[in-house]
Order: C-alpha cells, then structure tokens, then sequence
C-alpha cells in the first residue's frame, strides 16, 4: 500500500497538513462555543510559547527562536510578532488563520500551543474512537525495543538517546544542530537531510514535536515503512490524534497543562519541563490498540 493511501483514504503528506487538517475539526468537535473562545493570556518563553484560553485550558508549543533571524534588536525584531500588546481577547479563529503567515515562526507556535490547548478540550471523546490516553506515563518509558530493530530518532531526545546507550547498539539520531549531541552521541548522528537514507529502514522511529514547528513531520512520515513503530513526543505534540494516525504515528506523547495560570508564569522566568512537569502539567502517553 502506498504511504498516501491508509484505510480506504487518502493521506495528505504535504507540510503543515497535521495542523491544518487539525484546525479544521475543532469547530465540528467543539461546536458553537468554538467561535466564543479566545486566548486569555500568552506567554513566549526561552523555551516554549504557552496560552491560556477563556474557558481555562492551556496548550503550549516549542518556541522556535533559532527560526527568528530578526531576533537581534528591537526595531528589526518588532516584525517577528507584530501582534503584541493585542494578542489578550483575540479569537481563536483568528489565532489559527495567522499561524500559517509566511516568515513568522512565532505567529506558528503560538498556533499550535492554540491547538494543543483545544485539544485538552476534546479529549474527552477519544476513547470512544478506540484511543486510550494515559496520564502520568512517560511515552519513551513504555517504549519496547527487539534486539534486531532499527532505531532512528529524530531531535536530541536526551531520554531516548540515554536509552539506547544503555542498549549498547547502533541507532542513528537525526539532527538539525549537532551541537545538541554530546561526544559519545555523535557517532550516532546523522544530519537531517539524509532522512531518506536512514528513516525507511526503520522498525522503531521516535521524533520530537519540534517536527511540527519546522513542517519536517509529514515529510519523515511519508518515509516510515508500513509496520513501522512511529512514536512522536514532546509537549508541542499534545495535539488531537486523528490526523497523526492516520498517517501511520502509532504513540503521541505529550502533556496535560493542569494549572494553567502557574505554567505561563514558568515559562516567562525562562522555565523548562524540569520546572513544571508533575506540578502544573502532567505527561500524556495516547495509543490506539488494535481491536481484537
């Protein structure tokens, strides 16, 4: 079977078509309090762009300040997000139709932090879709791995890489900057544009959210062989699953924000997931089991 064709259907594998695909079945999921919310409060931190919206969900999302190039003095850095002081009310609507603009990659993270906290919304519903979603389980921890699997990661997913160490055998580790990786990491590596050479082979394939922020995440799952273990992790990956099983991710691992007001103010000290993990959120681990 084709990598474009999953049950009976057809498979969109251009980039951004997760997100976009995503934003579409919020309004039909949620209904008419859909036009009704906007975001309360947002926060772009050093390391991630978090929302509360008004109803009190939170999302956040990696913040991608190595894609601001204008990131050097006010004047020029003014055009990266020419939204602020105006974002508070702002609707959700308009939050997802700007998130595509060309050349703002933080008008992107604040979309997806968007999705991720109307995702929370709509969980409720998944396990009567055959999902199941655990809270408090670590995704990497329930990752079994056969002594003969190929192991291909993308990102420095330090858990993961700290895993297969222990494991003692090759794997290959994908990476945009590998000054990310430490001296016994980098025999492992890879850089990212040979994909095509290392991610087909692949029996266990594990990539950071951070692949939705650059748009690489469809283009390495067009590359999965069928049967592929395909797990995505992250907190910018805490998004609804449908249209990321679909096209062949068979684990999600992000979070649940459970205090969103104390997590926003994490983020804008420059807080991490060592700060707020298992006090303001908590890990999420979604899989669909296959029917018996």
């Amino acid at each position: 079977m084709d990598r474009s064709e999953r049950q009976g259907d057809t498979v969109n594998f251009e980039p951004g078509s997760i997100l976009k695909e995503t934003a579409e079945k919020f309004q039909a999921l949620i209904g008419p309090d859909f036009d009704t919310l906007t975001l309360e409060r947002t926060v772009f931190g050093l390391f991630f762009t978090g929302v509360k919206l008004s109803d009190g969900q939170g999302g956040i999302s990696f913040t991608p300040v190595k894609a601001i190039p204008e990131a050097v003095c006010c004047p020029t850095s003014a055009r990266a997000m020419p939204l602020s002081g105006r974002l508070k009310g702002m609707s959700v609507t308009k939050v997802l139709q700007e998130m595509w603009e060309a050349d703002s990659p933080l008008k992107k993270a604040l979309g997806i932090a968007t999705l991720n906290a109307l995702s929370a919304i709509c969980e409720k519903g998944l396990e009567g879709k055959g999902y199941r979603l655990e809270i408090g389980n670590d995704a990497l921890d329930s990752i079994e791995i056969a002594d003969d699997d190929k192991v291909v990661v993308v990102g420095a997913l330090v858990p993961m890489l700290k895993k297969l160490k222990i494991r003692g055998k090759p794997f290959t580790v994908l990476e945009l900057d590998p000054r990310t990786l430490k001296k016994d990491e980098m025999p492992f590596f890879a850089p990212s544009e040979e994909a095509p050479l290392h991610v087909p082979g692949a029996d266990l394939l594990v990539m950071t959210g951070t692949t939705l922020v650059n748009d690489t995440l469809e283009g390495l799952l067009s590359l999965a062989k069928p049967g592929a273990r395909v797990v995505v992790v992250g907190p910018t990956a805490s998004q609804y699953p449908e249209e990321f099983f679909r096209r062949g991710v068979t684990c999600l691992g992000g979070i649940k924000v459970t205090k969103a007001d104390e997590l926003l103010d994490i983020l804008s000290e420059g807080g991490s997931g060592y700060h707020f993990f298992g006090r303001y959120a908590e890990r999420t681990t979604l899989t669909k089991p296959s029917p018996r």
